[in-house]
């Protein structure tokens, strides 16, 4: 009897262990300082168990009617190699239908709540992520889509009128 119970005590035990998503750095770099910069480009910690990351690019250049993304996953080994991720897609039409592609319906998942890039084009204002939290980033790696373990950097490059404009990338831990 008792064997049973701490088996299944285990068990339960066992199903409880969840991952834990954590920033550890951003870059943010404008390749055309005429069309795009950056106000801001930061981490913020408040403590041990709350940070977020917060960022604003000027537009200088409005509206802009033609917008892509580029996003990439790289995973720590020796280096940052590809993992997994490698896609190049019309944000313009992709925001007038985000369930049209399920992959990057996911990353969007991570900022659109802390975004006001949440219409179709055209852009006529700065873009702004304010305080996307580490616990907003942990629910998408673990309950939406479990991730492996390891250390990431998630590159996006944004490409308006078929020029590299802007790159962000962002460091994390899932651990």
């Amino acid at each position: 009897m008792w064997v049973k119970l701490f088996l299944l005590w285990l068990l339960f035990a066992v199903s409880k262990v969840s991952c834990m998503f954590e920033f550890t750095n951003v870059k943010c770099s404008s390749l055309d300082e005429k069309f795009s910069g950056f106000e801001y480009c930061y981490l913020k910690s408040v403590n041990r168990s709350y940070k977020y990351l917060s960022l604003k690019v000027n537009l200088f250049k409005t509206p802009i009617t033609k917008i892509k993304v580029n996003f990439a996953i790289y995973k720590r080994y020796n280096g940052y190699r590809p993992f997994m991720y490698n896609i190049t897609l019309d944000a313009c039409n992709f925001l007038k239908n985000p369930s049209s592609n399920a992959v990057m319906n996911y990353f969007y998942g991570f900022f659109q709540n802390f975004s006001n890039m949440n219409h179709t084009c055209p852009y006529d204002h700065d873009i702004i992520i304010d305080k996307l939290n580490t616990k907003a980033a942990n629910f998408q790696v673990t309950k939406v889509l479990p991730v492996p373990e390891g250390d990431y950097l998630l590159e996006t490059r944004w490409i308006a009128y078929d020029i590299n404009r802007a790159i962000v990338k962002v460091y994390c831990s899932v651990s």
